[in-house]
C-alpha cells in the first residue's frame, strides 16, 4: 500500500459528461508530471527531497453517466461499430479507454473511484497495487454487508485476475462481478481506477449482452449486475461511506472542493 499519510478527497457531485469524466482522470494524473517542472520541485530534487514539492495524493469519487468503456483491443474488432451503436441505443455513451481489458459498463447507480498519487518510481509496486486495492475494496463491501471475494469468476465480462465479485447469501451459486479495476502509470505518478456497480443491474446486463454479441466475444450474462441483485440493502451513498471508512485506516483524509490547479509557475507549452 502507498506510504502517503495525507490524502485529499474530492467528491465530484456533478458529472461533466461521460467523455469529460473519463478524460479528467488523466488530466489529474498529468498534474503529477507538470508539477515536477516547477522551480520548487527542481530545488527539492536538487536537495535530495523529491517528495517535498508537487501535487498531493488525491482520491476522486463520482457517479458516472451511463458509459460503456471499451478496451483498445475491442476497437480493432470487426463488430466494434455495431457494438458502439447498440450502446447508444441503450442510452450508454461508448468510449475507448487508454488501457487494456474488454468492454465494461457503468451508470449513475455506480461509484467510480480514482486514486492518483505522484511517485518517482511508479512501476515498482504496480502489480502489488491490484491486490492491495482489491483487498481494500473487498473489505469495504464486507462492511456494507456484501459477501465479496477478490478474484475472477468464469465467463465474466472484462475478465481480470483482480476483479471483485459478490456472492448471494441466499443462493451461493449466484456470483456477480461488482468491481473492475484498471491502472495507468506515467513517469511521475500513477492512477488506480475502480468502478463499483451498486444499484440497478438490469441495464448493465442488457447493454453488455448486446455489446458482447456485436463484438463476437463469448461471456456469461449472469456474471453482470449490481450489489442490489445479490439481495444486499445498499445504495451508492452507503458504499461510498464504507469505502471512506476503510481508507481512513490507511490515510488521513482531507475533503476538498476542487483539486488545486497546476502551479502558475508552469509556463505555457512547457
Amino acid at each position: 500500500m502507498t506510504a502517503a499519510a495525507q490524502l485529499q478527497v474530492y467528491r465530484q457531485h456533478t458529472s461533466r459528461g461521460a467523455e469529460a469524466d473519463l478524460e479528467r482522470a488523466l488530466t489529474l494524473l498529468n498534474r503529477t508530471r507538470d508539477a515536477q517542472r516547477t522551480p520548487d520541485a527542481q530545488r527539492s530534487r536538487d536537495a535530495g527531497r523529491p517528495g517535498e514539492a508537487g501535487i498531493a495524493p488525491l482520491l476522486r469519487l463520482y457517479r458516472p453517466e451511463p458509459t460503456v468503456a471499451f478496451g483498445q483491443r475491442d476497437e480493432r474488432l470487426p463488430g466494434f461499430a455495431a457494438a458502439a451503436q447498440v450502446c447508444q441505443e441503450e442510452g450508454f455513451t461508448p468510449l475507448v479507454r487508454r488501457a487494456g481489458g474488454r468492454a465494461a459498463a457503468y451508470h449513475q447507480g455506480s461509484l467510480v473511484i480514482d486514486h492518483i498519487e505522484p511517485d518517482p518510481d511508479p512501476i515498482r509496486h504496480s502489480q502489488a497495487r491490484f491486490t492491495e486495492f482489491g483487498e481494500l475494496l473487498r473489505e469495504a463491501l464486507q462492511i456494507a454487508g456484501v459477501s465479496a471475494r477478490l478474484g475472477p469468476i468464469p465467463g465474466e465480462y472484462c475478465p481480470g485476475d483482480h476483479s471483485i465479485h459478490g456472492v448471494s447469501r441466499v443462493h451461493p451459486d449466484v456470483r456477480i462481478k461488482l468491481i473492475g479495476t484498471a491502472q495507468r502509470v506515467i513517469s511521475s505518478g500513477w492512477l488506480f481506477s475502480s468502478s463499483i456497480i451498486v444499484e440497478d443491474g438490469a441495464p448493465i446486463r442488457r447493454v453488455l449482452s448486446r455489446t458482447y454479441a456485436a463484438l463476437g466475444i463469448p461471456w456469461d450474462p449472469l456474471t453482470a449486475g449490481a450489489i442490489t441483485d445479490l439481495g444486499a440493502d445498499a445504495t451508492v451513498e452507503t458504499i461510498e461511506a464504507a469505502v471512506l471508512q476503510v481508507y481512513r485506516r490507511h490515510w488521513t483524509l482531507e475533503g476538498i472542493d476542487e483539486p488545486s490547479p497546476i502551479p502558475s509557475s508552469i509556463t505555457a507549452g512547457a
